[in-house]
Order: C-alpha cells, then sequence, then structure tokens
C-alpha cells in the first residue's frame, strides 16, 4: 500500500488529511515538525509527502516551508511533494513549484482533487522509479558487455539491441555456425564481425562474400576457387573464399541467394571440410566458422524448392534476428549524432523528426542522411527541415491520435486518474503523460482546467 508523509503542526489537519487519504487505500504517517517529518523521511519507505508552509506560531511567511521542501528535495530529489497553502502563501508556492514541488493545494481542499491528485503523482512516482530501475540494469548491462567484449566500436542503446549483442557475444566463442537475419542495412555484418573479434578464431580472417553481388555463374568460383581454364575468363588458378577464410570466418551474405548448385556444394564442406576448386580434381581441406546473413524468408524458400532444407539447419545452428532500425527506436538518436560528428547537433525538432521517421532503409539509410545533412548545412544546428523527411510517416503516426478535448473528456470520466483515462483512449501512462504536457493540461487534478 502506498504510504504518504503528512508534515503539518496542526494536528486536526494531519487528521482529516489522514482520514480522506486512508478511505482510499493509502497508508498516513503524520509528523508534526519538519524535523520529525525529515526523520520518518529516512527510516520508513514513503511515497508522496503533504506539507505545510508554516510550523511556528503567528508565522504566515511560508519560509518555514520553503527551507523545509529544500531539505526534502536534498534527501530526496525525486520525492513528489504537495504543498498546503493558504491563498496567502500562493506566491511562495508558486516559487516551489518552479523549484520541483508537484502541486499546491489551498486550505480548506477539496477531497476529490486531493485524492486525485495524490493517486496520479504516486503513480507517476512508482513509474518513474520502474524507469530508473530498468535504466540502470540497463547501463550496467551495456557496461557489462563492453567491459567484457570487443564490440568493434557499435553505437547501441536499445533494449533489442542489446539482447542481440549478448546472444552473439554469449556463442562467439562456439564455433557453431551462426545465421542472422533482418532486413537490409540493419548492420547484420556488424553483428557478424562482433561474432568473429570475440571467436576463438578471432585472430584469423575474417572474410565476407556478398552471395546477391555476383552473378550466379561465378559464386561457385568464388566461394572454392579455380584453377587456369576452368571458366571462359579463368587466365590463371585462383584461390577462392575458403581457401582465404581457411583459419577463420566466412561471412556469407544474402545467403539467400546462393544457387541451389552452390548450396550443395557448401553444404558439402560443411559436413566435411573438404572442397575442390573448379575445374580441379584435388580436394582441399580447410577449417573455417561460418556465418551467414539473410533478408529472405528461407522457410518460405524451402517450401518453394528454392533453398536446401538440410543446408538451412546446417547454417541455423544459432539465429541471430536484429530487427529493422524502426523497432531499436533507442539506437536511432545515438548514431545519428554519432554519424553526424562532433562539429553539428540536432534541434529537438529533427530528433523528433528522426524518432517519426520509419527507416525503410535502417541503418544504411540513416547513415547517408547524416552524411548528407553534414555536408550540405552550414548550421551548426541541423533542423528538422534540413533533414529533408517526408512528412507522410509523421503524419500517419499522429492522426489517429487524441486531441486535447479527447484528452480532458477521459480524464474528467476517469476523474483524473491517469491509468484509467490512458486505457479508455488506448495509450500507455507515459504516452498520455507526453500528450497531456503537449498540449497543456497539468498532470494533477482532472485537467479540465
Amino acid at each position: 500500500m502506498p504510504t504518504v508523509l503528512i508534515i503539518d503542526d496542526n494536528l486536526s489537519v494531519a487528521t482529516a488529511l489522514e482520514v480522506s487519504l486512508s478511505l482510499h487505500d493509502l497508508d498516513c504517517v503524520i509528523a508534526t515538525t519538519p524535523e520529525q517529518g525529515l526523520d520518518y523521511l529516512s527510516t520508513h519507505s514513503i511515497d508522496l509527502v503533504i506539507q505545510d508552509m508554516n510550523f511556528s506560531a503567528d508565522t504566515t511567511s511560508g519560509q518555514e516551508g520553503g527551507a523545509l521542501f529544500k531539505r526534502i528535495r536534498a534527501h530526496s530529489p525525486d520525492m513528489p511533494v504537495i504543498l498546503i497553502t493558504a491563498w496567502t502563501h500562493l506566491d511562495m508556492a508558486v516559487e516551489l513549484i518552479k523549484a520541483g514541488a508537484a502541486d499546491y493545494i489551498a486550505k480548506p481542499w477539496d477531497d476529490q482533487r486531493l485524492i486525485t491528485t495524490v493517486r496520479n503523482l504516486i503513480e507517476l512516482g512508482q513509474a518513474n522509479r520502474t524507469l530508473q530501475r530498468r535504466n540502470q540494469r540497463e547501463l550496467q548491462q551495456k557496461q557489462a558487455l563492453e567491459a567484457d567484449f570487443d564490440l568493434c566500436g557499435l553505437i547501441w542503446q536499445d533494449r533489442a539491441t542489446a539482447k542481440v549483442l549478448e546472444v552473439a557475444c554469449q556463442v562467439a566463442r562456439s564455433g557453431a555456425p551462426i545465421l542472422i537475419t533482418g532486413p537490409n542495412g540493419a548492420g547484420k555484418e556488424r553483428i557478424a564481425e562482433i561474432v568473429q573479434r570475440n571467436s576463438a578464431v578471432c585472430d584469423g580472417p575474417f572474410v565476407i562474400l556478398n552471395c546477391g553481388a555476383l552473378p550466379a555463374e561465378l559464386i561457385e568460383a568464388e566461394l572454392f576457387g579455380s584453377e587456369s581454364g576452368a571458366y571462359t575468363g579463368a587466365m590463371k588458378a585462383r584461390e577462392g573464399k575458403f581457401e582465404a577464410a581457411d583459419g577463420g570466418t566466412l561471412f556469407l551474405d544474402e545467403i539467400g541467394n546462393l544457387p541451389l548448385a552452390g548450396q550443395m556444394k557448401l553444404l558439402r564442406v560443411l559436413e566435411t571440410g573438404r572442397f575442390q576448386r573448379l575445374g580441379a580434381n584435388r580436394e582441399r581441406q580447410v577449417s573455417v566458422r561460418i556465418i551467414s546473413a539473410t533478408n529472405a524468408d528461407l522457410p518460405a524458400m524451402i517450401k518453394s524448392g528454392q533453398f536446401r532444407e538440410d543446408l538451412y539447419y546446417r547454417l541455423n545452428v544459432i539465429q541471430l534476428h536484429l530487427p529493422a532500425l524502426a523497432a531499436r527506436p533507442d539506437d536511432i538518436l545515438p548514431l545519428a549524432r554519432a554519424f553526424l560528428g562532433k562539429e553539428k547537433h540536432l534541434s529537438e525538432a529533427a530528433c523528433a523528426a528522426l524518432l517519426a521517421h520509419n527507416w525503410p532503409g535502417n541503418v544504411r539509410e540513416l547513415k547517408n542522411l547524416m552524411q548528407r545533412v553534414q555536408l550540405l548545412s552550414s548550421a551548426a544546428q541541423i533542423t528538422a527541415a534540413d533533414l529533408g523527411l517526408s512528412v507522410a510517416v509523421t503524419k500517419s503516426l499522429t492522426e489517429n491520435e487524441p486531441d486535447k478535448a479527447a484528452i480532458e473528456q477521459a480524464l474528467v470520466q476517469a476523474e483524473g486518474v491517469i491509468a484509467q483515462a490512458a486505457a479508455a483512449l488506448g495509450l500507455s501512462r507515459q504516452s498520455l503523460y507526453r500528450r497531456m504536457d503537449r498540449f497543456g493540461i497539468p498532470r494533477s487534478g482532472t485537467g479540465s482546467t
């Protein structure tokens, strides 16, 4: 049960507050002096403080309340504090609101407004503490990953990226084949590089072959090499990617583009470690760790006969799925700032535009955009207009959002309880708070100003 600390030298006032709050399942602790209140704050688990503005007889300046508030903020910076004040103390209360007080309530108070305000502030405080704990936990996990593994300078912040990295680093030393899935431009090659850098063959070569960048008739020669005269234009013998990657890692990008003949030969190499160059009779032996990647639906390709099922299971011993950039929103701004460089910075509107865009080209699109504006913009601050992103995406995100009137109506119907209003609007609490701030709707009370 949430606990409210009431600090008021008038015991009848404190008791009246306690009765009102207890009727709504809120536990209360009463202190009649600032010192007693601060002592309770140190020894009890408190969710919210309600404090008076004066504690000495014949004192009406509110200075004592101001001093107490500052001491509470010094002790518990995130503690929501509601001030109880007579109208003669309104100026002081407004100043303290600017300094971080959550709200003020005039004597005599309205019970319904009081309860609504207390509930919303406790709910917001609990949500903020949960968010802080999660952020702290994620920061510690990020620091541990960066300390324990070579992440190749990867810029990342999102939880979805962290999950991919944790698994990638965990399986890196196993030597098992890894299949990385995800859309084009999401960063699959960088994940493969991280796996290689933390593998048992990290000192060996890291060889890349894009199976989608070569004509089908040349892929086998690229993979396995060729002897002189093996095909038209083969003027001399040349080694293939498997030989080049011997003792290291071979990264096969766009593996779904490998023709069936190449798939069969690749399967044999995975099973035996042996292969032949095109036009040769002698087999060669290699030891290569295989990492492959694709943006294709390989199970669907198996059903249509375009991809061998046995090869799929050979390659897919461990699968890492890297989501699209739009599904990793916390990565967007750190990446954008890194690509933009230190000489320029993003305006608040530019940041909002970047977060609203759906990034069909993923990280590659974001990198290209930042490089372009870095070159073309002469100003130190990059604006939303500089980015030139289509407004269609942002518009589609907002056209179905509730407007100010709808939010105020939902708050009134929910008697100001944020959780109920958010549920009625189909929003999370934090999303509703953001919209309230945007429309200038107070976070306490019913919002019907």
